[in-house]
């Protein structure tokens, strides 16, 4: 039986071994549901399925915006100079490549019951652009006491720098620390710095593995 964030009886658990959960963000908070936009385009442009998200998220310029030098602008130019696309066809690209992304309600609401008994953070590769759509599209940075965009400080996960300024900023123990990530890489990281890590498959196994951990005697 999945656990629900009401039934886990978060007061009691604050002498148990957790005291902060740090979340990423793209991949587990907001995920693409919905890839048949970009399977459109990419089928339209001659790519093999899947081949979009790399292709957008991995290229130079975007290595760079993530540890801010430059940002959506720069990657788009990028990648519609790789792919030889139009100016009106780059704008209709990159509606469309977030047009499946949808918001974790369930995890939204399962992150602000665990405070203020849990300390809550949210370690995130993303660019200069993040901390305001997290605080006015998707309006959920009230939901962690601390928030660290890799664009701000200019160091990306899994550079254990990345894991030590949220655990600073939250005054955390990194033993009494849970890490959730959806890539191996950075739930790695955070286990070289000390950190518990915790690898995002489903809403229900994060919610689930999390109740469990905190209810430990």
């Amino acid at each position: 039986m999945t656990t629900s964030p009401g039934d886990l009886g978060i007061s009691a658990a604050i002498g148990h071994s957790i005291r902060t959960v740090v979340w990423d963000g793209g991949g587990v908070l907001v995920r693409t549901e919905d890839p048949s936009p970009r399977h459109a385009w990419e089928a339209q442009l001659g790519l093999a399925r899947g081949a979009l998200e790399p292709l957008v998220f991995r290229n130079e310029a975007a290595q760079q915006a993530a540890i801010g030098r430059g940002g959506w602008e720069e990657v788009w130019a990028w990648v519609a100079a790789h792919l030889a696309l139009t100016e009106d066809d780059r704008v209709e690209l990159e509606r469309d490549f977030f047009a499946g992304d949808r918001l974790d309600l369930d995890l939204i609401t399962f992150i602000r019951r665990l405070r203020p008994a849990v300390k809550t953070g949210m370690l995130t590769n993303a660019f200069r652009s993040a901390r305001r759509d997290l605080e006015h599209k998707w309006k959920i940075a009230d939901a962690f006491d601390v928030i660290v965009v890799s664009a701000e400080e200019g160091v990306v996960k899994p550079d254990p720098r990345s894991y030590r300024i949220v655990l600073e900023r939250l005054g955390a123990d990194p033993g009494a620390s849970l890490f959730v990530d959806d890539v191996e890489e950075n739930v790695e990281g955070a286990q070289r710095v000390g950190m518990q890590a915790l690898r995002f498959e489903s809403t229900p196994q994060v919610i689930e593995e999390i109740g469990r951990r905190l209810g430990k005697k």
